[in-house]
């Protein structure tokens, strides 16, 4: 095992030398009406401070747990710290979750107090209200609309402040101790899993494995203060902790967070992060906004495109220094009249460390940005494992994997593939779930219900060990590759594939509505609506000719001999998707189990 120097200082504590050390430092920056706001180090450690002083005044007990529910913004990250500084435990919960899937997590996790957004997050809670016996206080950023809320279990932020400036003048020092007590091996955040195939399990992380992350991912790549970031994935994600609180706080990167989940892309052009990780469904989505601009310009632009695409497609995994002369000259020429302006627009040109995370992603997704010199690297981790396990280099790729371990990790194959870890990112437990616990962790090694191989080195995922199709024919294949092989068609936004024991493989298939409406209004096709839109046979057609292509890059037996269009997009409310936009399997099965057996 290697031996990583992840130091002694917990998040809380690196906070409080940062603000000691360069004060005057950007640590923030959030976008307000247009405007970038910055927030100092010591800014960010006052307000948590004072935060953390307010949750004590109110009655929250040493270890105690506290909901924060809101889309990312500067108040959840400072909360975060505050709950550390309290020496009490952080619990994410999604924004976008309805009432019922919120009022499991908090009730489950024992929450004291809540920490939410807005009116709509407050309607949410009073709903469910009584599940939430434990919950003393809802705190709350944004109290517009809520003047008429004549309710004592309601205070505002702002209140809460003032109460902890307050206490903080009768005890002065309260922090300082608190900081002072804190070690690597309390626990210092709850993640909730998507909850793909049942309930959440709430996975207990400490700060030794936050330690870990943030130096592994220092000796990995060399991240730290001169870097940058666009905070928008949910912070309740282990993902966006890994980037935003990890890498943010642990390496002193700068956060941004944009006005809205809609504004990413106007906030990734302006900014130019020199750091940016994406989800499969983000690279995806990217790929498939510019094959389609490409197309709809047309012309000479599409033609160049798709020339310096052909040119430089052979090279991609290459990393430039070992390009023969005419590879890195074909790249330059390229690069100056059709890769950098598509860089540009994508807010990307500036980005050294590109990972791609979360999900299985296609490898032709991962080559078209390295061919138009966005040098994406697949990273592989789990909630369990604080985000990281393995990730490649640009210097250093073989296509297919998700690198090495990262140092400080230990891998070995089980006897059946499964892939088994151990190391100091290993997560203390599921909350309330023993058993569960003593499922995942034996002997010290984390079992990751994750079938892999080796390559030199390197690991490839295969798939989720209980998610792996066996045809009638016996063969073993994982649907995720088949999936991500159909969702290469910018017109294709979610796939399905059936044929656990049946004698070939299907699919339900959800379009993409932006993109198959702009088709069908440059192809007079009309529609009213998404299901007129997916039954329309000219869509049909239009699927069957990217399906037919995603067929010819695979064997045999694992093309797609049918496949039905949904008629309505898959959705987080009707429980066929988790608040992290992985499909439900045995859900949808279920419901659309009719469907299913009229495809065989």
């Amino acid at each position: 095992m290697s031996g990583l120097d992840i130091g002694q200082r917990t998040l809380p504590q690196i906070l409080a030398e940062r603000a000691r050390t360069t004060p005057g430092d950007t640590a923030l920056r959030q976008k307000i009406f247009g405007i970038w706001q910055p927030v100092t180090w010591a800014e960010y450690d006052r307000e948590a401070r004072t935060l953390a002083l307010g949750l004590i005044a109110l009655g929250l007990s040493a270890g105690g747990h506290v909901g924060i529910l809101a889309e990312n913004r500067r108040e959840w990250v400072i909360a975060q710290l505050g709950i550390g500084m309290a020496r009490a435990v952080a619990v994410g919960v999604y924004s976008t979750s309805p009432a019922e899937e919120v009022g499991y997590v908090i009730a489950h996790a024992e929450c004291e107090f809540v920490i939410c957004e807005d009116q709509e997050q407050v309607d949410k809670l009073l709903e469910i209200r009584p599940r939430l016996n434990r919950v003393k206080r809802l705190i709350v950023m944004d109290m517009k609309g809520l003047r008429a809320y004549d309710d004592p279990w309601l205070i505002s932020l702002e209140a809460l402040h003032e109460a902890g400036d307050r206490h903080g003048k009768a005890q002065p020092a309260l922090i300082d101790d608190n900081l002072a007590a804190q070690t690597l091996d309390d626990l210092a955040l709850m993640v909730y899993t998507s909850g793909s195939t049942g309930r959440p399990k709430g996975a207990m992380i400490s700060y030794r494995n936050i330690a870990y992350t943030a130096a592994s991912v220092r000796a990995k790549t060399g991240m730290g203060a001169r870097d940058s970031c666009v905070s928008y994935l949910p912070l309740c994600h282990v993902a966006e902790q890994l980037v935003s609180v990890c890498m943010g706080v642990g390496g002193g990167a700068t956060v941004n967070f944009g006005e809205s989940l809609r504004t990413v892309q106007a906030d990734l052009a302006e900014i130019g992060p020199t750091v940016f990780l994406g989800v499969p469904r983000i690279w995806e989505k990217m790929q498939s906004t510019v094959l389609v601009k490409m197309e709809e310009a047309g012309g000479i632009r599409k033609w160049l495109f798709e020339s310096g695409f052909r040119a430089c497609r052979p090279f991609c995994d290459k990393p430039p220094a070992r390009r023969t002369l005419r590879e890195r000259a074909l790249f330059l020429f390229y690069f100056w009249l059709v890769f950098r302006p598509l860089q540009n627009f994508l807010g990307l040109r500036r980005a050294w460390l590109v990972l791609s995370g979360a999900a299985p992603i296609s490898l032709e997704v991962l080559r078209f940005f390295r061919t138009i010199g966005i040098p994406v690297c697949e990273a592989f981790g789990m909630t369990e494992t604080m985000a990281l396990g393995f990730m490649q280099s640009a210097d250093d790729l073989k296509p297919g994997t998700v690198g090495p371990p990262l140092p400080g990790v230990e891998a070995r194959l089980a006897p059946d593939g499964e892939l088994l870890l151990k190391g100091d990112m290993v997560f203390k437990g599921y909350y309330r779930d023993p058993e569960r616990t003593a499922e995942a962790i034996r002997d010290d090694w984390l079992y990751t219900g994750d079938l892999a191989e080796q390559v030199d080195g390197h690991i490839r995922i295969v798939g989720r060990k209980k998610d792996i199709i066996i045809t009638a024919g016996g063969k073993n294949l994982a649907p995720s590759e088949l999936e991500n092989n159909l969702k290469l068609s910018p017109y294709i936004k979610e796939a399905v594939v059936i044929g656990d024991g049946r004698p070939y493989l299907s699919a339900l298939v959800q379009i993409d509505y932006d993109n198959v409406g702009s088709w069908a209004e440059g192809h007079d096709v009309t529609y009213t609506n998404f299901k007129s839109l997916a039954e329309h046979a000219a869509v049909r057609e239009l699927v069957q000719r990217d399906i037919d292509a995603a067929n010819g890059r695979v064997a045999r037996v694992a093309q797609i001999k049918k496949f039905m269009l949904l008629t309505k997009e898959l959705d987080h409310d009707d429980d066929e998707m988790t608040a992290t936009q992985k499909i439900r399997r045995a859900r949808i099965h279920e419901k659309h189990a009719a469907a299913i057996e009229a495809l065989y």
